[in-house]
């Protein structure tokens, strides 16, 4: 099943503006966005090896974790009903909202959703709660919350080695996982960049580097926590503004938590003089444009 779209690549997107021309910096957007229709970006790459082991162990039913908007969830449950296996998602709730789009879309996949209270919730990473949910789904693949792991980890990684050379590589980082992956996959020569998309984010260095030999090795990644723009799923008008305006002078939708928040940070960095003059950056769009309907669900956005 990981094979379906295994030879199915993403285009780079060559950005032209002003503000490059003068610091002489060579921009390239690698649009994961446009890598599937349904499970889009990261939440693709984390999937794909996560789909072959769980058909290696035998497993019938993928289970696992996400808010009530979460990219993962959608992307899980699309990938589900693509695949013709059954889904479950232990949903940070308490209660569901039906009129949720991500959660609708989702139920419309054919995910069995479960609400959980918050105190369960917390519980996703223990270990005699991870097998009490084995116990009662038996035919489960679990999957952490975010979709990272070390399969995860690969497809990541192979996104890395599939990319042109670049003196940088720059990513949103929610859990660490994609990072840790362009970690493993980029040239010694190259530079990873993570852009935290939560506050205090330090606490992901340890992370990333449990889930990636080379970071604990090497020196040429470095996680940015200035960024997050007030928080996890906060965003201000200047943000917002500057998603909309790069969209219309690039063609390249962003949304405002993840890839938004990422290009206005790499945009503040360039303005800065942070990088030096003739480098080439990529930096990589996740998808996760489906969280705009939900921004929009909640007036958020117009």
């Amino acid at each position: 099943m990981a094979a379906v779209y295994s030879s199915f690549e993403s285009p780079l997107q060559t950005i032209n503006h002003p503000l490059l021309a003068a610091r002489k910096i060579q921009l390239t957007i690698k649009r994961d966005d446009l890598i599937h229709p349904q499970i889009s970006g990261n939440k693709w790459r984390k999937l794909k090896f996560n789909l072959a082991a769980m058909q290696q162990l035998g497993k019938s039913e993928l289970l696992t974790f996400g808010g009530a908007f979460s990219n993962h969830i959608h992307a899980s449950a699309a990938a589900g009903k693509l695949f013709g296996f059954t889904t479950h998602g232990i949903i940070r709730g308490p209660e569901l909202d039906s009129e949720n789009p991500t959660l609708r879309y989702a139920k419309q996949c054919g995910m069995n959703l479960h609400p959980v209270d918050r105190v369960t919730y917390r519980l996703r990473h223990d270990q005699n709660y991870l097998a009490e949910l084995q116990h009662q789904f038996p035919n489960a693949y679990i999957l952490p919350e975010g979709g990272t792991n070390s399969a995860a980890l690969l497809g990541c990684k192979e996104l890395a080695e599939s990319l042109p050379p670049a003196d940088y590589i720059i990513c949103p980082t929610g859990s660490g996982g994609t990072l840790a992956g362009l970690i493993e996959g980029a040239s010694q020569s190259t530079t990873v960049l993570g852009v935290a998309v939560i506050k205090q984010a330090e606490y992901l260095i340890t992370d990333i580097k449990q889930l990636s030999n080379r970071a604990k090795q090497q020196q040429n990644w470095q996680l940015l926590c200035d960024f997050h723009d007030g928080g996890y799923g906060k965003f201000s008008a200047n943000l917002w503004q500057f998603c909309q305006a790069f969209n219309h002078q690039h063609d390249i939708p962003l949304e405002p938590i993840y890839s938004g928040k990422m290009i206005y940070a790499l945009w503040q960095l360039i303005e800065q003089g942070f990088f030096a003059p003739h480098t080439h950056i990529i930096a990589i769009h996740t998808g996760g444009l489906q969280g705009l309907d939900g921004l929009r669900y909640r007036n958020l956005i117009d």
